[in-house]
């Protein structure tokens, strides 16, 4: 069992800063004396901060300064209305504030899901301030010129037909018909069925409606954690994070200004894929090497699903703990 972080834990602070003229709320963890780095951890969707509640408290055993915030759209942050406002470049330039706030060193950056596919893109855009980064269930995905229309994408990989209903708003539209929907589509994302099996959620097609009002409680969380996690994803509703996926159009634009450039990490990583992830499959992994001078770990977590930190919390804080003692190497001792 891995020591996990309570709700209104005394070793986390909860801090709010204004970015971009957004309130940011994130959670502080400081060890005993002077840190030996910080570390920032990225959710995805949908999820919270809370989601790496099983890695804070084993990261701060290490001496390490920890930050994890709840992302744009989510929890105790805000959540504008346009998707516009989450653009990737103005999401990673608001993390930057943040990291500035509380460190004047490189950082360890770490994320999931939506929160690893941002992690790469802020160690490729601001690589100085990245001492070493590490991804769960994400690989790189460099920035292409080439357009490849959703409808497209879904067509070869039937895998990704959800993201089609998340941008389009019928989700949000199916899930916010009431609080125990929201229940019944928490419950559901995190491994709770209907009593005879059916999901709530399904790659190829998204929130099941015919399914979420029957949806018993996740084998991976906790009544007490599911009614925060109700209550967080009461106050703002579905939009912010389905917004994420509203933005392919809008950061494709971005990216074509950077495709071509070959860009190679310059600094440590690591890519830890699921072996029973159903949208994002351990082949994914297979030929990232090239996009990494400083080298890349890799490894895939043996009967597990998307929702590696709290299903395999223990593998999840040694793949971590032994990563960032190869990069730290005797500085992490001296502090041990």
């Amino acid at each position: 069992m891995a020591d996990s972080l309570a709700l209104n834990d005394p070793r986390v602070e909860h801090k709010f800063t204004e970015v971009r003229g957004f309130k940011y709320h994130y959670m502080l963890a400081k060890p005993n004396g002077k840190p030996t780095a910080t570390i920032v951890l990225i959710h995805g969707w949908p999820d919270l901060g809370m989601g790496w509640r099983n890695q804070v408290p084993y990261l701060l055993s290490l001496n390490l300064q920890v930050v994890v915030p709840d992302m744009l759209g989510y929890g105790q942050t805000d959540a504008p209305e346009s998707y516009e406002d989450y653009r990737m470049v103005k999401m990673t330039a608001d993390m930057v504030e943040i990291i500035k706030q509380v460190t004047d060193q490189p950082i360890i950056l770490g994320g999931h899901d939506w929160g690893a596919l941002f992690v790469w893109r802020l160690a490729q855009s601001y690589p100085e301030l990245i001492r070493c980064v590490f991804s769960f269930c994400v690989p790189y995905l460099p920035p292409s010129a080439v357009r490849i229309d959703l409808a497209e994408m879904v067509k070869k990989l039937p895998n990704f037909g959800y993201q089609v209903h998340l941008a389009n708003g019928d989700a949000e539209k199916i899930v916010e018909k009431s609080p125990e929907r929201i229940r019944g589509f928490i419950n559901g994302l995190f491994g709770g069925t209907t009593p005879d099996g059916k999901p709530v959620f399904t790659v190829d097609v998204g929130v099941r409606e015919e399914n979420i009002d029957s949806i018993r409680q996740s084998p991976l969380m906790s009544k007490e954690m599911t009614d925060f996690y109700v209550q967080e994803f009461s106050r703002h509703g579905l939009r912010g994070p389905c917004n994420w996926y509203r933005t392919r159009d809008i950061n494709a634009d971005d990216e074509e200004k950077v495709a071509g450039d070959n860009f190679k990490f310059p600094m440590p990583a690591m890519l830890i894929m699921a072996d029973k992830d159903a949208a994002l499959p351990a082949w994914m992994a297979i030929g990232q090497e090239q996009y990494f001078a400083a080298g890349l770990k890799t490894g895939t977590i043996a009967d597990c699903s998307h929702w590696v930190m709290i299903q395999k919390p223990v593998e999840v804080n040694k793949l971590i703990g032994d990563f960032v003692k190869g990069v730290y190497g005797d500085d992490l001792k001296a502090a041990l």
